[in-house]
């Protein structure tokens, strides 16, 4: 049974960085980890993704030079490092497992919970 929970949020100022982490149960090694956020009034966008068998990441244009998602040092966890954190970086941050190519994932099967990060002075 596959499952996932993200977790690491909480409040930091401007400038600041922030390690989110996902845990998951998945059997296999060919799919997409990829982290997600939805700030309040707004779409749910996609962060980033990584392949987690050939290593390919792909990120969102607010996220490059900032973001880097990469494997835990613990099996089946991935970090999401957040550098230079803005308040328009506040949202629900959400990992997800998926299938697909890291620049045309498919479907998205199984998601965490969330976690809040607020970004503020």
């Amino acid at each position: 049974q596959v499952w996932v929970e993200d977790s690491g949020g909480r409040s930091v100022r401007p400038g600041e960085s922030l390690n989110l982490t996902c845990t998951f149960s998945r059997d296999g090694r060919n799919f997409l980890l990829g982290w997600f956020r939805q700030a309040p009034g707004n779409e749910r966008e996609q962060v980033g993704v990584l392949h987690w068998s050939l290593g390919e990441r792909h990120y969102a244009d607010f996220a490059k030079g900032r973001f880097t998602i990469s494997k835990g040092s613990s099996k089946d966890t991935a970090i999401l490092l957040m550098n230079d954190l803005r308040p328009e970086d506040t949202a629900k941050y959400t990992c997800a497992i998926g299938k697909g190519g890291v620049t045309r994932p498919g479907r998205w099967d199984y998601w965490g919970q969330g976690t809040q990060v607020t970004v503020s002075a």
